[in-house]
């Protein structure tokens, strides 16, 4: 798969090891440095078919049963997207992100105080209750704390939650409710805004507040389509709004092609993460999961680069996909696939002048793409082992002579500092 938006560094040595790349047969570590692929399909109960499942709606009006399960295992989706590589650099601390959809329940305390609320929207219930678990799921998706022995984190470990509960018990909602969730998300100061819940129809006032909230400067992030279903969804459909679908663990698309307009796709089948009334673990499948992990990785690249304006956010997160190949933005996978690293991480072309480029974050070493074989990646690091062995050893003969002599490279002019006598100036950070 062509990666687009950002070029992978060239091929790193550790120890004289080969690095291999996530999702390989090699041991992929977690969030907390222990676990490898093991852990990915987990122990007992962390296969997606033995949790509970959460839903967009309920087919009732008695409330989701808390989970007695555990997952201690990596969830695909961080397999996949590796949100950890950047943690270093970014855990989305200080960004809000306003999750507008059936309430947050923190029985979990998987996001403390870094939670928030609103009034609920719609009458009946409490601001903190959660009937249907959707926006505690997706909440914990987007900001779960890291828990020391569990593999599943939220992508942004360390963002707040803004609650903005726009639904009855059952996760029914309309236009002018979501309308009203927005402005209540802008006004609660959140600069992205996950719309988990949707419409089937649109309203003037949903077409406002969409207006209202990128003119504030946040961005709206929403499912393309209502899990389960192809038709378009509201507010998805407005083109101001970053609308999402939902992929599998192969990159393929989730469910029904959607009807309507796509953005970005990131992973949406089999999630796994929390739900309500408890810290059991709970799976779900569809486009509210990936909009999620999209909003989380909003949060990591605003924490990262706050003054990113929110046309600016978004160009950013669809020139750093997992490109679906051209023409763009392709009617089914819009951009491509969601990439946290290189959405923190990538020197697009217009901030440095060239290329673009995927930076490393601190302490961890980039691998190339997947190759043709693994014995033919294998020959390529080692005859560049001894590229680098010999350039080493012919650099330390030419060296001290240089210096010696006083030489410089043709080109080379010394800093001003360093012609009138002063110390050499530390590079650009």
């Amino acid at each position: 798969m062509r990666r687009r938006g950002a070029a992978v560094l060239p091929t790193a040595l550790l120890c004289g090891a080969l690095v291999l790349p996530p999702g390989s047969a090699a041991a992929v570590p977690g969030p907390d440095g222990g676990t490898g692929a093991g852990a990915v399909a987990g122990a007992a109960g962390a296969d997606p078919a033995s949790l509970p499942a959460v839903t967009q709606r309920l087919s009732g009006d008695t409330c989701r049963a808390a989970s007695d399960r555990k997952v201690t295992g990596l969830p695909w989706p961080q397999s996949l997207l590796r949100p950890d590589t950047v943690w270093p650099l970014s855990e989305g601390a200080g960004v809000t992100v306003a999750v507008v959809g059936s309430g947050v329940d923190d029985a979990a305390g998987l996001l403390g105080d870094r939670l928030r609320r609103t009034p609920r929207l719609f009458a009946g219930g409490g601001p903190a209750a959660d009937c249907v678990g959707h926006g505690t799921f997706a909440a914990g998706l987007i900001a779960a704390a890291r828990t020391p022995g569990a593999g599943f984190a939220g992508i942004a470990p360390e963002a707040r939650i803004l609650d903005v509960p726009v639904t009855d018990r059952r996760g029914n909602t309309t236009p002018d409710l979501l309308a009203r969730g927005i402005r209540a998300a802008v006004g609660g100061g959140a600069r992205v805004v996950a719309v988990v819940a949707v419409a089937g129809t649109d309203s003037p006032a949903l077409r406002s507040a969409v207006r209202y909230a990128v003119d504030e400067g946040a961005v709206v992030i929403a499912p393309a389509a209502p899990d389960g279903a192809k038709e378009p969804a509201y507010p998805a459909s407005h083109p101001r709004v970053v609308a999402v679908a939902a992929t599998g663990p192969g990159g393929k698309a989730f469910g029904q092609a959607p009807e309507g307009r796509v953005d970005l796709t990131a992973p949406g089948e089999a999630v796994m993460g929390p739900g309500p009334g408890g810290r059991g673990s709970f799976t779900a499948s569809g486009p509210s999961y990936a909009a999620a992990l999209v909003a989380g990785t909003a949060a990591l690249v605003l924490d990262r680069r706050p003054e990113l304006s929110a046309e600016a956010l978004v160009h950013r997160l669809r020139a750093t996909t997992t490109g679906p190949g051209e023409p763009m933005p392709d009617r089914t996978r819009g951009y491509g696939s969601v990439d946290p690293i290189a959405a923190v991480t990538a020197v697009l072309p217009e901030e440095g002048g060239g290329a673009a480029v995927r930076a490393a974050a601190p302490g961890v070493v980039m691998p190339p793409p997947p190759g043709p074989s693994a014995a033919g990646s294998a020959g390529w690091v080692a005859a560049g082992s001894l590229a680098v062995l010999a350039g080493v050893a012919v650099t330390a003969a030419v060296l001290p002579r240089g210096r010696r002599r006083r030489w410089r490279p043709g080109a080379y002019r010394a800093p001003e500092a360093v012609r009138g006598g002063g110390p050499e100036p530390l590079p650009p950070s």
